[in-house]
């Protein structure tokens, strides 16, 4: 095309900007290469590694149908009276009550002999696989290993080869399976979980870059260096692309930083703002979040129960509006809450999404002008209401006349366009 200023080149001017900007064009593919494909679940169930066993995921059901069932007027209560979405809950907690599960050598395991924690890695990893080969295993699976602070690295090593020695005899890891790296103070903790990632690779037989891993946000180092800057952005990129996922650690993070027990909470403001920075530190490079747990448990009475039933519908319900599609869930009796806070987060929005995005994509006129990144948030919404089930393909297809490809290329050519 002829150039719309006399006497000025602009293929030559483009080709000089390209040469300019090629390196930060590759930095920027490299750095970010935008969401993750997939599936999030939308929890993340922790268990001692003492306490699990190849049937857990079937027992976690079946207690939170317990519950259910036990405090069926208060929850159908805390519900509003919503039928519908009692019974999917239920069908929920009889299909599939764990979407991903992490074997707990950490916290929740505590400090213990060397033996007994070399016996119960390698007495996990085989109920692991055994519920692998029985077909009741989560969709996704790992452990959490003691952190690389110099007390515990020895231990945390040991068990993590312990554990994956025994699980990938076979020479491959199950889909799905990640390692939880905990308490991370900084950058070369990270550094130093790709060198063993990959040696434990070579020696175990595994394909290259077998092995994933999420970072445990739970300290304040991780959030804030002593220059200032978001160390947890500068851990993202450390990770040579093996890292898919940040978790924020409640307590931990509310003790460091000073919090009265009482008031830690994940909905504490020192949460929220390392929350915020993990999410601008993750936008983009395919590094999935996750918020933390509540340790208010739906146990004793009845109005006890209940109690923590609403704390925990709230807590869910917050989270999610607030970008956190994920959380953890520490007691099957958190089940049911889990998923009827997720479920009606979905139902409730999908009508809304599904038609403003019928509306963008046939390019009619509306009350609502939605730019390409609002389309992709509008797609990514309807994708994740259908992962987990809270909505049908077919009542998504109906109402926006897009089958889940459909939404999937939508949400990534919205993302590529917006940037």
């Amino acid at each position: 095309m002829e150039s719309p200023v006399p006497g000025l080149d602009l293929d030559a001017l483009t080709a000089e900007l390209d040469e300019q900007l090629g390196a930060a064009d590759a930095d920027l593919a490299r750095h970010y290469p935008g969401a993750r494909p997939g599936r999030q679940p939308v929890h993340t169930v922790y268990v001692p590694a003492d306490r699990f066993h190849a049937g857990l995921a079937r027992d976690y059901g079946e207690t939170g149908l317990r519950a259910t069932e036990e405090h069926q007027a208060a929850l159908l209560d805390l519900l509003g009276g919503d039928q519908d979405l009692l019974a999917r809950v239920r069908a929920k907690l009889g299909s599939e009550p764990v979407e991903d599960l992490r074997i707990d050598l950490e916290d929740g395991y505590g400090t213990r002999a060397d033996e007994d924690e070399d016996h119960d890695a390698v007495r996990a990893a085989d109920q692991l696989r055994e519920a692998i080969a029985d077909g009741t295993a989560p969709a996704g699976t790992g452990i959490r290993f003691k952190s690389f602070e110099a007390p515990t690295r020895r231990r945390g090593v040991r068990t993590l080869a312990l554990f994956l020695e025994r699980l990938a005899r076979d020479g491959s890891l199950p889909p799905g399976f990640v390692v939880t790296l905990p308490k991370v103070t900084a950058v070369e903790q990270v550094e130093a979980l790709v060198h063993a990632a990959a040696r434990l690779e070579a020696a175990l037989g595994l394909g290259e870059r077998a092995l994933s891993f999420e970072i445990q946000v739970e300290t304040p180092q991780s959030i804030l260096g002593p220059d200032g800057t978001a160390l947890v952005a500068r851990m993202v990129h450390a990770s040579d692309g093996r890292c898919t996922g940040l978790h924020y650690g409640t307590y931990d993070y509310s003790a460091y930083c000073g919090i009265a027990a009482a008031q830690q909470s994940l909905e504490h403001p020192v949460a929220d703002h390392a929350k915020a920075v993990m999410q601008a530190a993750a936008a983009g490079t395919g590094v999935r979040l996750s918020d933390g747990s509540t340790n208010v448990l739906p146990v004793g009475g009845p109005d006890e129960v209940r109690a923590a039933w609403a704390n925990h519908l709230r807590l869910v319900r917050r989270s999610l509006e607030r970008g956190y599609y994920q959380g953890w869930d520490l007691h099957p009796a958190q089940l049911p809450t889990r998923f009827a806070a997720t479920f009606a987060f979905y139902r409730e929005g999908w009508a809304a999404a599904a038609g403003r995005l019928r509306t963008y994509v046939e390019r009619r006129e509306s009350g609502v002008l939605d730019e390409p990144a609002t389309a992709r948030a509008l797609a990514d919404f309807l994708l994740r209401g259908l992962d987990c089930g809270a909505l049908t393909a077919a009542e998504v297809n109906e109402a926006t006349g897009l089958d889940t490809r459909a939404l999937e290329a939508l949400a990534h050519r919205a993302a590529e366009a917006g940037g």
